[in-house]
Formats: structure tokens, C-alpha cells, sequence
């Protein structure tokens, strides 16, 4: 995109950024907005030993401030424009006095999205969004779109892809595909606008110690995927997500059939994804056989039922499925890998506490399960089953599981859980964690 076209929203521009973070989004974010001629105040709840790693990368500017380890009001008002993290609470008493101030306050998904809806021609949004399955949604559809020789850029919630520097980059008659959480869905309706094609993956329990155990709060703000879509969109939704929209609405969208694909992912979830993404391809106009062939290349996505091979003598296959944050996503990756391998995993379990229903996990790990390693933390404490294995580190959970297993069984790291504990500060950690360990094994 020409510099011309979005520098004048960012020249000379008082800003405050509010959560830093470590995961390089909102790094990536601020060297952009500082780049361009902003003057920027950083304010985060973390302290400056928290964050020692992302102000290295900032240091060499010198039009910026900072206020960390708390946020304070006077840095939300006399600004040009808020940008907001990710996962700041809905209720922030800090936004609320922006917005009384009459401050504009933006997130970085959506504030790159309707800049390209506004200035560049012909460039295809596709956002992605689900309690379950939107990661492998949107890393397929962009495979799909890649393999068909399209200009194709991924951002949203993509581990160290900040999205305002995809400004510099996306052209007229590119693809832009994003992986969107409820969270940046709330920029999107601040904003009042959707993606032009919308995918909905899944609708299920998620967040709600974040939501305050507010299910229609959660599923207004997944609603932003298509709540401000033209009649030239479209809305692609399963049939799990597509009931649950229209238990609420009535709304005209493309619901996938049951056409099944050859392809390297294991479980129903992922011929589901399979199926949300040929209609996103379709709808971008590649054709049948082509996106089927990309289908059965594609590689799958990192701690997504990944498998890591086998180890040993005893030919133990590990499979790595960190991501499964939820009961149900754990729950998916027992079927998955007992419809295929036809034998029960030895299961890796636990973490943080999401105030989420347990009971249905726990009623079929007593059957499809043949050994549960518990990882300690405020979830695994909930779990009713009995805990003969459990440790305070991965580590020490994996090196029982592989003790324990036999000729030829399935080891599943599928937390079921949030990750936040003394070890891990996020679920990439956690993952990062879980890889290194494997490699150290095999």
C-alpha cells in the first residue's frame, strides 16, 4: 500500500498504546505507529522487568513514553486516538474515560482493516473467527489461496504478526485472511464494519471468566464477523456455528455439506475445516480440483494435533495439541486420535482454571483414555477423576507418560486448560516448552 495513503493518520499523532505485551503484536504495532511520525505514551499493567525483552526492541525510539506496572487516566484523554490490546477488559474503566473524553479508541485488526476497506481497491478481507478450529481455518484458507498463486497475507491473532505493518505490504487484488478472537471483534463493532468474507468455525462455552459467565456478551461480540457485512459479502458458517447464530437471528449465510477430503489432519473438527475453507476458496474463486489438491498437501498447524513422530524401541507416537484450551477441544483430540490409531492415549492433562464445565471430559476419559498424567494448576484441582500421576512440570508429565506407555501407544499433550503458572506465562510457552522436551527425547 502507498505510504501516502495512510501516513496522514499517523504523522504527528498524540497516541497512547495500552498493553505492550510480549508476544511481539503489540511491539510490532508501536514501531510502526513511532515509524510513521507518531508520538506514542505505552502504558501496560506489566512492569518494566516484565517487559524487559520488548522495550530492548523499542529502545532506539525517541518519541516514545512509557507507563508501566499500572495505567492512569490522564494517558487516555488529549489524544488522537487509543489503540487498544487484545483482551483488555470490556468494562476498563480507562477506556470508558477515553471515550467520555471523546478520545477515538481503535484495535490494530480492525484499524488495518478499515483502512484497506477505505483506500485500496480490490482487496479481499477474509476474517476467521470460532471458539474452536479459526487457527486451522485460517492458516488452510490461506494455504489454499497461496497454492492457487494468489497474494495472500495472514494476520489477526497470529503469534508475532502485528498487523498495522501489513499496511506496508498489501496491494490492490490481494487476499488478506485473519484469525480473529472475540476480543479483536470488539474493534471491529466499535468500528462498524465486518469482513467481506466471514467464516464462522464454532460457537461454544469459552472465556467466561473474562465474559463474567455472560455467554451472549461472548457470542455479541464473535457476531462482529458479520454484523456490518454488505450485501456484496458473504457469511460462511458450520452447522454447530450456524445454529447457534440462528437461535438468535434470522440470517442468510453459506452453511458447508458433508463432502469429506483427503488430507494429512486427523478428526471430524478438521474435515469440518476442510469444509469452511473450500467454501472461503470457492468464493475467491479457485476451483474444485485445485483447492482439493492444496487440501491434501496441507501440513496442518504447530500444537493443533501436531504430530512429533514416534519414540523408542516401543515406537511411541507423540502428538502435540497444546492449543486445546477447552474440554471440548481436549474431547476432540481423544476421538480424533482414537478414530484413527484405534487405541486409547495416554493423556497429558491440565492448567489454569477458565470456569468452564468439565463433566462431560471427565465421563469420557474414564473410557477412552488408558493413562491421565495430570499437569497441576486451578483447573486440574477442579478435575474429579482420580489423580494417581501428577506433577508440577511438563516435563516431569511427559517423561511419566512415556515411562507408562507400551508397544505402539499414542501420547496426547491436550491441556484442556488455560497455561498461565509458575512455568509458562502463555500458551506458546507452553507449546515452545512441550517441542523443545520432544526434541530433547527423540
Amino acid at each position: 500500500m502507498k505510504k501516502e495513503l495512510y501516513q496522514p493518520f499517523f504523522d504527528e499523532k498524540i497516541v497512547t498504546v495500552m498493553g505492550l505485551g510480549v508476544l511481539g503484536r503489540g511491539v510490532g504495532d508501536t514501531a510502526f505507529l513511532a515509524d510513521k511520525g507518531a508520538h506514542i505514551v505505552v502504558t501496560d499493567i506489566k512492569t518494566e522487568a516484565d517487559l524487559a525483552s520488548s522495550l530492548e526492541t523499542l529502545k532506539k525510539y525517541e518519541n516514545l513514553t512509557y507507563t508501566l506496572g499500572k495505567h492512569q487516566k490522564e494517558d487516555f484523554e488529549g489524544k488522537d486516538f487509543i489503540l487498544k490490546a487484545a483482551g483488555v477488559p470490556y468494562d476498563s474503566e480507562y477506556i470508558e474515560h477515553a471515550k467520555k473524553s471523546k478520545v477515538p479508541v481503535y484495535m490494530s485488526a480492525a484499524l488495518l482493516s478499515d483502512i484497506i476497506m477505505k483506500r485500496v481497491d480490490g482487496v479481499t478481507i477474509i476474517g476467521v473467527t470460532g471458539t474452536r478450529g479459526k487457527s486451522t481455518v485460517t492458516q488452510l484458507i490461506a494455504y489454499i489461496l497461496a497454492s492457487a498463486g494468489l497474494r495472500v497475507h495472514v494476520g489477526g491473532n497470529v503469534r508475532g504478526v502485528a498487523n498495522l505493518p501489513l499496511l506496508d505490504v498489501v496491494e490492490e487484488g490481494d487476499f488478506l485472511v485473519m484469525e480473529l478472537d472475540s476480543w479483536q471483534l470488539q474493534g471491529f463493532g466499535d468500528m462498524e464494519i465486518s469482513p467481506h468474507i466471514a467464516v464462522f468455525t464454532s460457537f461454544l462455552e469459552d472465556h467466561m471468566n473474562y465474559y463474567k459467565n455472560d455467554k451472549e456478551r461472548y457470542f455479541k461480540d464473535k457476531a462482529n464477523i458479520y454484523r456490518h457485512q454488505t450485501e456484496y459479502d458473504v457469511l460462511i458458517a458450520s452447522p454447530q456455528a450456524s445454529h447457534e447464530i440462528l437461535k438468535r437471528e434470522k440470517i442468510a449465510m453459506v452453511v458447508p455439506g458433508h463432502q469429506q477430503f483427503e488430507m494429512k489432519l486427523i478428526g471430524v473438527h478438521n474435515q469440518i475445516a476442510a469444509q469452511l475453507a473450500y467454501e472461503a476458496a470457492s468464493q475467491c474463486g479457485i476451483g474444485d480440483e485445485e483447492i482439493r489438491a492444496a487440501i491434501t498437501k496441507f501440513p496442518g498447524v504447530e500444537g493443533r494435533l501436531q504430530d512429533l513422530g514416534t519414540y523408542g524401541p516401543k515406537h511411541v507416537r507423540i502428538i502435540n495439541d497444546n492449543n486445546a484450551t477447552t474440554a471440548d477441544a481436549t474431547l476432540a483430540a481423544i476421538e480424533a486420535v482414537t478414530d484413527v490409531y484405534h487405541k486409547k492415549p495416554i493423556l497429558i492433562i491440565g492448567g489454569a482454571d477458565k470456569g468452564l464445565p468439565l463433566t462431560t471430559l471427565e465421563e469420557m476419559m474414564l473410557v477412552m483414555v488408558k493413562k491421565t498424567i495430570f499437569l497441576e494448576g486451578t483447573g486440574t484441582e477442579k478435575m474429579k477423576l482420580p489423580k494417581d500421576y501428577m506433577f508440577p512440570t511438563l516435563a516431569e508429565c511427559l517423561e511419566k507418560a512415556l515411562s507408562l506407555a507400551e508397544e505402539g501407544d499414542i501420547v496426547v499433550f491436550s491441556p484442556a486448560f488455560a497455561s498461565f503458572s509458575k512455568e509458562f506465562a502463555n500458551e506458546y510457552e507452553r507449546n515452545d516448552m512441550f517441542l523443545k522436551l520432544v526434541k530433547e527425547i527423540i
